[in-house]
């Protein structure tokens, strides 16, 4: 607002909204929150993912702009003061000075402004539902970039070691060459699985710095800021729930779902508002006249009087009543439809939940003992000159292929229970901790 120079700003200030993860303090007081010398756990991350990306601020500006609404529309128009006067009635001979002031107000039919407001309150509503929601798509992201981040250190890992085994059998097949007991085709086997396990290094170093970048995104920070370990162990999945009662538990507890609620009553307090513009308004005024001189040069002097609208333009309010409950009509389709894609949501995130659990016990009870049982007997085999070196070498990478699936089948099961507690609208610990 440009100001007229020698005079005051009498325009208020606007309040500040203070975005929480947008604070003054210093980098350094920041990374404070998350250490980086202690495993990143899942609590730790949800919390400062809450208190510091920058799309909750976006959203909590839209919920304070929202709330805001709510006494605009339900406050009455600013009255009106009008002033008139007769220059040439002063010193005139034959009049007196001529003025006339009037002050009027706009009274809107009684419930307008209840039904304004109501409207306003309801998108408020729905504006916080907004929030929720995106708190929640929030904790899944974080939990998703946790899992890669934890499948791809463990994945490394694993691959360290089996570099580590190779070696070793790489030394064992050179010593059995040198003393003519082997061949030189099985050192070279070895180097070439030295190479495929150096390889293999390569995209795992790579998913590790990616997904280190996305949780570093999350907590607005630099991208390749550091980060401490992942944890040891991802957290265990819920235990398994009746599908019916988790559609129940999602439709009473989305956020989405509450918006759209929200917004259904802000369009029927429109359809409301559209059947009160049927009713006139008033304007009331009152004013002291000293135009029209009566018998005796006597002024008019105070007046009262009142001005109303006549709704006679019907064929204007009856579209905008039925522009209204279109509005309702769609709105109510609208929930209707996201209520049978959240059962859809529920039921295809707990049959990705039950198959994730069955490869785990899969993993657990067959294919990892039945790997590590094949390669103690290749290297019997191999010790005994019963199989050659390729047979111990594909048993040993059938190994470290498995363990390495193994893991990602574990990252696996938890981003899948972190996509069914968003779709349920299961609120987590540090969700819950933040409010």
């Amino acid at each position: 607002m440009v100001g007229v120079p020698g005079t005051p700003d009498l325009a208020p200030a606007a309040p500040v909204v203070q975005p929480v993860g947008c604070t003054e303090l210093p980098p350094t007081a920041l990374d404070l929150q998350i250490p980086t010398d202690q495993p990143l756990t899942e609590p730790v991350l949800i919390r400062a993912v809450l208190e510091r990306n920058p799309s909750l601020d976006e959203m909590r500006a839209a919920v304070v702009a929202a709330e805001a609404r709510v006494p605009q529309v339900s406050s009455l128009d600013d009255p009106m003061a009008t002033v008139w006067t007769a220059p040439g009635s002063y010193g005139s001979p034959n009049a007196n000075p001529a003025a006339r002031l009037e002050v009027s107000q706009k009274l809107p039919w009684p419930g307008k402004r209840e039904v304004r407001a109501a409207a306003a309150a309801a998108e408020a509503g729905a504006a916080i539902g907004d929030l929720a929601a995106l708190r929640l798509d929030l904790v899944e992201a974080a939990r998703a970039a946790l899992a890669d981040y934890y499948q791809a250190e463990r994945a490394l890992a694993v691959n360290r070691e089996v570099r580590s085994l190779l070696g070793e059998l790489r030394q064992n097949a050179e010593t059995r060459y040198r003393t003519g007991k082997g061949d030189q085709q099985d050192i070279l086997q070895a180097d070439v699985d030295l190479a495929r396990t150096d390889e293999r290094a390569v995209g795992l170093r790579r998913a590790q710095g990616v997904s280190r970048a996305r949780l570093n995104t999350l907590l607005h920070r630099p991208a390749d800021a550091p980060l401490g370990p992942p944890p040891e162990a991802l957290p265990a999945a819920a235990d398994a729930q009746d599908p019916a009662a988790l559609r129940t538990q999602a439709v009473a507890a989305r956020p989405d779902l509450k918006a759209l609620g929200e917004r259904i009553r802000a369009e029927e307090a429109g359809l409301v508002a559209a059947g009160l513009e049927y009713q006139p308004d008033v304007e009331v005024m009152a004013a002291y006249d000293g135009f029209w001189q009566g018998v005796g040069g006597r002024p008019l002097e105070w007046q009262v009087g009142a001005r109303v609208n006549i709704p006679l333009r019907v064929g204007r309010r009856a579209g905008a009543v039925v522009e209204a409950q279109a509005r309702v009509a769609r709105r109510r389709a609208e929930l209707a439809r996201l209520v049978d894609q959240v059962g859809l949501q529920v039921q295809e995130a707990y049959e990705q939940v039950r198959a994730a659990r069955q490869v785990i016990e899969l993993y657990d009870q067959k294919v990892l003992p039945a790997a590590r049982a094949n390669l103690k007997e290749a290297r019997t085999g191999y010790t005994n000159g019963r199989v050659p070196f390729v047979a111990l070498s594909q048993a040993q990478q059938a190994l470290a292929d498995w363990r390495e699936r193994y893991v990602e089948a574990q990252a696996e099961l938890y981003r899948r229970q972190a996509a069914l507690d968003r779709v349920v609208g299961k609120p987590e610990a540090g969700l819950a901790a933040t409010r």
